[in-house]
Order: structure tokens, then sequence, then C-alpha cells
């Protein structure tokens, strides 16, 4: 029997502006104290601006190359097997990773300090767009992670 409560998944609204659900998810990782109407600002401010130096015409195509540059394909999770307890790699379900993705992108965003936050937000999206960043990096320790203990591959279930 679950030791947990069962996940109740929300379905997933799109914004006002891009009727995308990515930007809906960005602006609900950014905000903080309900204050959504400033996260939107700051969002959509980031797009524009992250869009600018790029010759594409979809100013979303930065944020979705940015997000999938990001997205991780395998974890660890720890698994307690016969009083060890294993760093077992798996997969990621896709909801996961644009989760993991965002709040990565933010995070890194909120890190660079003295720089106003729509314009940290743009910078991080350049450069996970354009496949560098500490938002790659992260991503890349952990594939490099779950790389390492594939040995435990097989205590998966």
């Amino acid at each position: 029997m679950s030791r947990r409560r069962r996940v109740i998944h929300k379905e997933v609204k799109k914004d006002a502006r891009y009727a995308s659900p990515i930007v809906a998810s960005l602006i609900s990782t950014i905000m903080t104290n309900g204050k959504k109407s400033i996260a939107e600002r700051i969002v959509y401010t980031a797009i524009d601006k992250s869009h600018e130096g790029s010759d594409t015409i979809d100013p979303l195509e930065t944020l979705n190359k940015a997000v999938e540059n990001v997205r991780p394909r395998l974890e660890v999770k720890s698994r307690r097997v016969g009083g060890s307890t294993y760093q077992v790699p798996m997969e990621v379900p896709a909801g996961r990773q644009i989760a993991l993705a965002m709040r990565w992108i933010v995070t890194f965003a909120n890190n660079r300090k003295g720089v106003p936050m729509e314009n940290a937000l743009a910078y991080e999206l350049k450069d996970a767009a354009a496949g560098q960043g500490n938002a790659i990096k992260k991503r890349d320790d952990m594939h490099k992670m779950a790389q390492a203990n594939r040995a435990f591959a097989h205590f998966r279930w």
C-alpha cells in the first residue's frame, strides 16, 4: 500500500497573451505571494527581451528552445533495498521534465544579483536556448549522476 497520497493532476491553463501552457507554467513558477500580475509583467518583458536579438518570427521560439534544451531525460531516485540505499537512475515523466526545467531557469535567473528579474530571466532564456548557462550545466550534472549509477538500474520498479 502506498504511503503517500494520490497526486491530483490539474489541467494546464493557457496564458492571456500567447495562449501557451508553457508561458502559463513559467508565470506560475515565477509568482511569489500570489502576485500574478507582477509575474506576468516579468515573464512577458523577458520573452520580448530574449526575442530581440534573434531573427525568428515567433517570440515563443526562444522560450520553447530553452525549455527543450534544459529538460532532463534521466534522474536518480533513492531506493532502499535490503538495508542499503541506492541511487537508481529513472526516466523523468514529461510533466516533471518541464517543471524541473522551469524551476531551474527561474532559480538561476533569481541568483543573478544586481540585475532586474526581467533582464535576468531574458539572459537565462537566451543562454539556455543557445545550449549554455547554469540550467544546462545542472541538467548535465543530473545526467552524469544517472550515468554513473547505471549499475543500479536493475533496482528500478
